[in-house]
């Protein structure tokens, strides 16, 4: 994993780089405090995955231009807003290793940058001159605000199906993460083909990350993670491992974890209890093998393009995103 991630990095340093300039250059706020606030969450650690991507569909299609960079962040925006309204919505304390921002600036000014920050990845959507692009954003807007709402309204619910499961997470990651895979071969004039498989490779790649990520709930720990673990758990956010776990488990076991969830305030050691049955009932393995199935379609998508380092990269991307450990 480690050699998976080293090899990434060194071939994308100069792109992070840039990506970073253009963070900083194209945020443009009216106000000093809302660029205090917004940078607490934009440089705070993040792995620009989404900008990323689009930078290396745009590569890949065969891209020319230079505005690449200041186009990416539109992804980075957009993903930045989310997580500042989310913190705030799920009442969370850290992000990154880091307090939240809410619980500096308060609620007010926090939802408020998280709306420019929304209003900033249009504005810059509106100059690649591409009406599907606009689109596009408009539409991952739309999806995110729904799934994140769809989520609430099954707080604590444990007859969540893993189908309802599915359409949250597409819509709360998925769709960005398509759509900056999307952007990307858009900018690049790329044929349908193209533009085809890099919105497939971006869906699946989505879907997987999302998984990995509930996993690491389970399996990481508080100093890599750089939030709780059993934060989703807390919050009652039921996930495909518990969800899995639950409709497998005998009625004794379910009672067991039925009485965890349900309680905001476990323990570690009732944590500890959860995460046994979740091994015991196979839905730790089931999300991993499912995350995997789904990065084999997000690679496959891609395997008609010709060989280069940028496919060798995106191929890359999808396989650390299975076994990333933060």
């Amino acid at each position: 994993m480690i050699d998976l991630k080293n090899k990434i990095l060194s071939m994308v340093s100069e792109d992070f780089a840039e990506i970073e300039h253009a963070l900083k250059q194209n945020l443009n706020p009216y106000l000093d405090l809302i660029s205090e606030v917004a940078s607490h969450i934009l440089f705070s650690g993040g792995k620009r995955l989404r900008p990323l991507l689009m930078i290396l569909s745009a590569r890949i299609c065969g891209y020319k231009g230079n505005m690449d960079k200041t186009y990416s962040t539109i992804f980075e925006y957009l993903h930045a807003a989310t997580l500042l309204h989310d913190d705030l919505v799920d009442g969370a304390t850290l992000r990154r290793g880091k307090p939240v921002a809410h619980s500096i600036w308060g609620n007010s000014i926090t939802v408020l940058t998280g709306d420019f920050l929304l209003g900033r990845s249009l504005s810059i959507s509106a100059k690649t001159g591409l009406l599907k692009v606009i689109q596009i954003i408009t539409k991952i807007t739309e999806d995110m605000s729904q799934g994140e709402i769809h989520q609430l309204t099954r707080i604590g619910n444990l007859d969540l199906t893993e189908d309802e499961y599915m359409e949250i997470i597409r819509r709360k990651t998925a769709v960005l993460i398509q759509g900056a895979c999307w952007t990307g071969a858009l900018i690049a004039d790329a044929s349908e083909k193209e533009e085809k498989g890099l919105a497939e490779y971006g869906f699946d790649l989505g879907i997987a990350f999302q998984m990995a990520d509930d996993l690491l709930d389970y399996t990481s720990d508080t100093s890599i993670l750089g939030k709780e673990v059993g934060t989703d758990l807390k919050e009652g956010k039921l996930t495909l491992p518990v969800i899995y776990s639950l409709k497998k488990a005998d009625y004794e076991d379910r009672i067991i974890m039925e009485k965890i969830i349900t309680d905001k305030n476990f323990s570690f050691n009732d944590f500890e209890i959860l995460i046994e049955l979740l091994k015991k009932y196979g839905g730790l393995e089931y999300t991993k093998k499912l995350a995997s199935k789904h990065i084999e379609k997000a690679k496959n998508s891609i395997l008609f393009f010709e060989p280069s380092a940028t496919k060798e990269l995106l191929l890359n991307i999808a396989d650390y995103a299975l076994v990333r450990k933060a």
